[in-house]
C-alpha cells in the first residue's frame, strides 16, 4: 500500500488519540502527587522524591513523556493543516457555530497555550531538578520538593499565569477527552454518553484541582 496506516487520516487520528490517552494518564498521576501537597508535606516529598530518583521513570518514562507531548502537538498541527487544506472554501464561509463548537475549532490554540505553559513549568521545576542531579550531583535530597513548590507559588503573577493556563487545559480536555475515545473507535450507544460525562467531569475537576493547589499554597505562604 502506498499510504500506510500512520499516513492515513484515520491512522493519524488514532495515533493522536493514543498519545492523548498517554498524556491524560500522566496528567492524572501528576495531579494526584501534587494534591498530596495540600494535605502533607512529607507525603508530597516522598512521592516526588520517588518520581525524581527512580531510574525507570527518569530515563525511560520521562523521555517517552517528552516525545509524547511533542508528538501530540505535532500531530495536532498536522491534522489541522490537512483539514484546512481539504475544507471547501464555501464551508469556511458558513457560520462556524453551526458546524462545530468553539473549543473543537480552536484545539490547536489551546494546545499551543498549554505547551507555552509547560515551558514555564519546566523552567520552574524540571530545570532545577536537572541542575541538582546532573550538574551538582545531588540526588538524595527528599525534603526539597515541598519548600520549592511553596516558594514558586508565593509570586501572585505566577499563580495567575498557572490559573489561566489550567483554564486552557480545561477547554482542551472538554473536547479532547471524548474525541480521543471517538478517534480510537470507542463508539457505543450505551457507553458513549457515559464517556462524555466522565470527560466533562475530568476536564473540569482536574484543572480546578490544579488551580486550587496553586491558590492554596499562595494563600498559605502569606
Amino acid at each position: 500500500m502506498s499510504n500506510g496506516f500512520s499516513n492515513s487520516s484515520v491512522g493519524r487520528k488514532v495515533l493522536m488519540a493514543l498519545s492523548g490517552f498517554f498524556l491524560i494518564t500522566f496528567l492524572t498521576l501528576h495531579f494526584v502527587i501534587n494534591f498530596l501537597s495540600v494535605f502533607s508535606a512529607d507525603l508530597f516529598n516522598m512521592a516526588s522524591h520517588f518520581m525524581g530518583t527512580n531510574w525507570i521513570i527518569q530515563f525511560l518514562m520521562q523521555p517517552v513523556l517528552m516525545f509524547g507531548t511533542l508528538f501530540h502537538l505535532g500531530m495536532g498541527i498536522n491534522l489541522e493543516l490537512k483539514n484546512k487544506a481539504a475544507r471547501p472554501i464555501k464551508y469556511a464561509m458558513n457560520k462556524a457555530n453551526e458546524n462545530s463548537s468553539w473549543i473543537s475549532r480552536n484545539m490547536l490554540i489551546t494546545g499551543i497555550m498549554i505547551l507555552l505553559f509547560l515551558g514555564l513549568h519546566f523552567y520552574d521545576f524540571w530545570i532545577p531538578e536537572i541542575q541538582d542531579k546532573f550538574v551538582d550531583g545531588i540526588w538524595d535530597n527528599p525534603t526539597k520538593y515541598f519548600p520549592h513548590l511553596v516558594h514558586k507559588f508565593e509570586d501572585p503573577i505566577r499563580v495567575i499565569i498557572y490559573c489561566v493556563s489550567f483554564v486552557f487545559l480545561a477547554l482542551h480536555l472538554l473536547h479532547g477527552f471524548q474525541s480521543a475515545f471517538q478517534s480510537a473507535g470507542f463508539n457505543h450507544t450505551k457507553y458513549t454518553p457515559l464517556i462524555k460525562k466522565l470527560g466533562y467531569l475530568f476536564a473540569i475537576v482536574v484543572p480546578l484541582g490544579f488551580i486550587f493547589i496553586a491558590v492554596f499554597h499562595h494563600l498559605c505562604s502569606h
